[in-house]
């Protein structure tokens, strides 16, 4: 392990380094399939001479799969996908001790935001990982040389594989990319039990409140919304999720939520929590039928969902009451409390996913990066899903690591499911 930091970094304070090496081990105790996986890349260097452009939440859990990366050989330089969800101690780490270039400082703004993110692209990148489609936004709007030498990307969440299929759609996406996000092994753990804690902790860290016998209003009912619903009943709370897709909404009342327009559960929500992706889900209409005292926070990936401007001309007063809580106080004394300046509340409050989601996580853009790097070059312009084999090894190698046996299919077994012949 190197202790020489490299000239190029942006951090807060590379002094808080062995901090960050103490945070980065105890996330990778939780993290054994990407630990396989980093000891395969590191025989095999599967992305030996490849550079990468990674654009993630800067967290622990980022910085081993970074250190994965490099084991493969790949040059490494990560930057943020988030302004307010870096851990300056995780980013010390990377760079003192790994010598891996980091571009990211907990809450910055805007400007330094996508100077970052040029920064990371300056070694011109073979393959991108993104969390949110940022680096690619900048590359096809900004850097259009850059897409030449580039051989493939992949892509983390929900927002981000929306923004690039509708990029695919037009006709102007300049390289393929996978989609992590729809790997089973990322979205029906990632999204639903790393987005349902980590946003609860968020909201109670940010709050201290009480949420047993409150209202709490989940905006959005996929995998993200279906995590924080069931984690909030955990809680005790009554929660009611709002909708626009009718099998979604079908879906959250079959399992046993209320289900009604945010008009009518703006009047009645104690909490309120958005995870759509889409833009100004909760709105002035909204803001102005809230209870005094309403929490909203938000907890898809960019902070559009909830319409701060709009509610800016609604108060006539805003303070910050706590860390992550800004009071907006209304016309007629009528209090709103945002948490996390409408930005992701479990990266801006908390600290994210838990380690063991983000290990199969990961280990999907490890798997990913590296399938990319084989197959890059043969393949369309297109967003494309994680081969199933790949997601079926992450899923075997986390129950290898859980000590959970399995049964396998009997020849008769297979013989019978291939066939078209056989049945009653």
């Amino acid at each position: 392990m190197s202790t020489t930091s490299p000239t190029i970094c942006d951090v807060k304070d590379l002094g808080l380094a062995e901090q960050g090496r103490l945070r980065v081990e105890y996330a990778a105790q939780e993290m054994p399939v990407l630990a396989l996986i980093r000891e395969r890349f590191e025989r095999e260097k599967p992305l030996e001479g490849l550079r990468i452009t990674a654009c993630l939440h800067v967290t622990s859990e980022t910085a081993n799969l970074a250190i994965t990366l490099k084991a493969g050989g790949a040059d490494v330089r990560v930057c943020a996908s988030n302004p307010l969800s870096t851990q300056d101690d995780s980013a010390a780490h990377l760079v003192a001790h790994h010598g891996i270039p980091v571009f990211a400082i907990k809450g910055e703004d805007n400007e330094t935001y996508y100077r970052h993110i040029n920064a990371a692209l300056d070694h011109g990148p073979h393959i991108t990982m993104d969390d949110g489609a940022d680096t690619v936004s900048v590359i096809h709007q900004q850097r259009r040389d850059l897409a030449a030498n580039i051989i493939g990307g992949t892509e983390e969440t929900t927002t981000g594989v929306i923004r690039l299929r509708s990029m695919e759609r037009e006709g102007v996406l300049l390289y393929p990319i996978v989609a992590v996000n729809d790997a089973d092994t990322k979205h029906l753990f990632d999204n639903r039990y790393g987005t349902g804690q980590s946003t609860i902790d968020g909201i109670i860290r940010a709050t201290n409140r009480l949420m047993a016998g409150k209202t709490f209003v989940v905006a959005g009912y996929g995998w993200c919304g279906r995590g924080v619903a069931m984690r909030a009943k955990g809680m005790g709370a009554h929660v009611i999720v709002t909708e626009v897709d009718p099998t979604r909404a079908l879906e959250a009342a079959l399992d046993g939520f209320v289900v009604m327009p945010m008009a009518d559960a703006a009047r009645v929500g104690d909490f309120f929590c958005t995870l759509t992706g889409n833009t100004h889900v909760i709105r002035p209409e909204h803001f102005a039928l809230m209870k005094d005292g309403a929490i909203v926070s938000n907890s898809g990936h960019f902070d559009v969902e909830l319409d701060l401007p709009g509610l800016e001309k609604l108060s006539r007063q805003k303070r910050r009451v706590r860390e992550f809580v800004d009071e907006y106080t209304l016309a007629d004394g009528r209090r709103i409390y945002v948490l996390g300046e409408g930005r992701l509340v479990n990266l801006a409050a908390a600290e994210g996913h838990p380690s063991g989601v983000m290990d199969m996580s990961f280990a999907n853009q490890a798997l990913a990066s590296e399938w990319m790097a084989k197959n890059g070059p043969s393949l369309e312009k297109k967003v494309y899903p994680v081969p199933k084999d790949l997601d079926r090894e992450v899923a075997r190698l986390k129950l290898q690591s859980m000590g959970i046996l399995i049964d396998s299919l009997t020849d008769e077994q297979r013989q019978y499911l291939e066939s078209w012949t056989l049945g009653t």
